[in-house]
């Protein structure tokens, strides 16, 4: 079993910042891509941001040169620093991993999400 805990989403006023955290624990050998998805009320859940285990990242357009993804290995966690927050990026945040146990076996997790609200 893996569990994935979000922490650092709130309400911030339309230009500022905001940085979540997603700590992995539990039975984790090796973790490989860690994502970050939301979903805004009545919307699709989109994928906003990943990274591998070497550190290679990819953004959505919406948030390039806004959100940086970043993770640490050695405490299974990765981050998503948003600047610039605008109204649109209001929605639940997700956090997600895929990797391998120590028993081996595969395991694709999603943490429970934090509320994000950006507003006046």
């Amino acid at each position: 079993q893996v569990q994935l805990v979000e922490s650092g989403g709130g309400l911030v006023q339309p230009g500022g910042s905001l940085r979540l955290s997603c700590a992995g624990s539990g039975s984790i050998f090796t973790i490989n891509a860690m994502r970050w998805y939301r979903q805004a009320p009545g919307k699709q859940r989109d994928l906003v941001a990943a990274i591998t285990s070497g550190g290679s990242t990819n953004y959505a357009d919406s948030v390039k040169g806004r959100f940086t993804i970043s993770r640490d290995n050695a405490k299974n966690t990765v981050y998503l620093q948003m600047n610039s927050l605008k109204p649109e990026d209001t929605a639940v945040y997700y956090c997600n991993a895929e990797g391998m146990g120590w028993d081996l076996n595969e395991f694709g997790s999603w943490g429970q999400g934090t509320q994000v609200t950006v507003s006046s």
